[in-house]
């Protein structure tokens, strides 16, 4: 059966935090060459108690590694999701931009957009900006 409408936005909840997290850790591990919890409580205003309950379900989902007092590591499972997360949002971004959205504010509603938009709309973006 298919979800209703309260269960895709649920359902895509819990996709963002797993995207915005790999997308996060990914950045982290280019600059820092690390990824500690304690940084991404700061980066992202949350509790570190928040931080570590999510990363133990991003663990479970095969999307982490996170051994004992050391940082955090992507999967090769995570490493694709940031990389989807990423294609995604200059994706959605690309087309508010074609439309006319100044690129701030379209940068900016992509990083929501792009949680909550079927691969069928991406699909339907994607053509539009080739045909233009």
């Amino acid at each position: 059966m298919p979800l209703n409408r309260y269960q895709r936005t649920r359902a895509d909840h819990r996709k963002e935090y797993a995207e915005d997290y790999c997308e996060l850790i990914d950045d982290l591990l280019r600059e820092k060459g690390r990824a500690r919890l304690c940084d991404l409580a700061e980066i992202l205003g949350v509790s570190s108690v928040a931080v570590s309950k999510t990363i133990q379900r991003l663990k479970r989902e095969g999307l982490l590694e996170s051994p004992p007092y050391r940082p955090v590591r992507l999967t090769e499972k995570g490493r694709e999701l940031a990389k989807q997360a990423r294609e995604n949002h200059r994706l959605v971004r690309s087309f508010l931009e074609s439309i006319g959205v100044p690129p701030e504010v379209a940068d900016a509603d992509a990083e929501g957009i792009m949680h909550h938009v079927s691969e069928q709309t991406l699909a339907a973006f994607r053509a539009e900006l080739a045909r233009r």
